[in-house]
This record gives structure tokens, sequence and C-alpha cells, in this order.
């Protein structure tokens, strides 16, 4: 009886929560023309931009986090039967880590875009929220793409772990499975740098 009534109480704060969301999503539709395009367009395109970068930092440091704590956990179990493991196997942590640096260099390049412009310039409003949107979704692209990149690895390292302590020979074999694991990170930095090329607040 318990168990429902806690079950309850928890269903009627979620439905409170969804009632709160809603009424809130009415009152800014009503206060900005009832018109979801306003209520985005009245966001500064510096938030989208900064929201961008933060994601992309963000989700590719727990990407890296996440690859790290599956490899090596792995690792570390399976070096209690086969210590021999532990020096070789370490490029799977360090797979996972070039995960995280991806999201540092997109970040720094995404960075180097939010240019204030001058009082002296008339500033394109178009041009300016283009900008925004461009940043934000680069660095959201590059953050998933990171984040599943990291997983990728780790779980391919935990096996590569695995199999190396049962056989030394498939080392090499899922090792290469391994670094084109780690390149569709690379990738989803190809593709952030290609989506904001033509991001210009000036």
């Amino acid at each position: 009886v318990s168990t429902q009534s806690t079950w309850d109480q928890r269903r009627g704060l979620t439905n409170l929560c969804c009632l709160r969301v809603a009424c809130s999503s009415v009152l800014a539709m009503s206060f900005y023309n009832d018109s979801w395009s306003d209520l985005f367009s009245n966001i500064s395109p510096y938030s989208w931009a900064g929201v961008g970068i933060g994601l992309s930092l963000a989700l590719s440091v727990i990407g890296a986090a996440w690859g790290i704590f599956l490899t090596g956990s792995s690792l570390v179990g399976a070096a209690i039967k086969s210590p021999r493991i532990r020096s070789k196997n370490l490029i799977s942590v360090i797979f996972c880590e070039a995960v995280a640096i991806y999201g540092v260099i997109i970040a720094i390049i995404l960075v180097s875009k939010m240019d204030s412009p001058g009082a002296d310039k008339v500033i394109d409003q178009i041009k300016v929220h283009h900008a925004g949107y461009c940043i934000f979704f680069s660095g959201l692209s590059v953050g998933i793409a990171n984040l599943f990149c990291g997983v990728c690895v780790g779980i391919t390292g935990s096996g590569c772990a695995l199999a190396d302590a049962q056989k030394p020979e498939l080392f090499v074999k899922i090792l290469i499975v391994e670094i084109f694991g780690s390149a569709l990170g690379l990738f989803g930095v190809i593709v952030g740098i290609i989506q904001s090329s033509k991001a210009a607040f000036v």
C-alpha cells in the first residue's frame, strides 16, 4: 500500500510540474504576441551561441568520462587476472580523453566567432540571429557526436581489454575497430566547423 501511495505522489508531482510548464508556455506565448517565432526571436543570439558552446564542451566531457568509466572498469578488473594488459590497454583511455579535447577545440573555434559590433556600426539583425543559430546548432551537433563517440570508444575499449586478457592476438584487431569509433568524434568536429563557417556577428 505504501509503495502505491508513493507512486501516486510521484505521479501527482509530475503532473503538477507539467501543468506549470504548460502555463508558463501559455503566458510566454501571450506575452510575445501568441507566436513561437516571436518567443525565440526575442532571445539574444549571443545567448544561443553561448548555450551551443556550453553544450559542445559539456556533452564532450560527459562522453569522455562515460567512456573512461566503461573501459577503465573493465581494464582494472581484467588486469587482476592478466596484469600484462595494463599498459597497452591504456590507449583506450587516451582515445576516450581525445573526445573531450575535440569539444575544447570546437569551443575555442566557436568563441572566436563571437565578436561584439562596435558602437558606430549598424547591426544587421538577420545576420546576427543567423550567426547565433549557426553556433548553437554547431555546438549541439559536436556535443551529441562526441557523447556517442565516447560511449562507443568506451564499450569497444572494454571489450578490447577483456578480449586481450583471454587471447592476446585479438588486441590489434579490436584496436582497429576502436580507432574507427574514435574517428566519429572527429567527423562531428568537421561537421561543426562546416555548420559555423558562415557565422559572423559583425
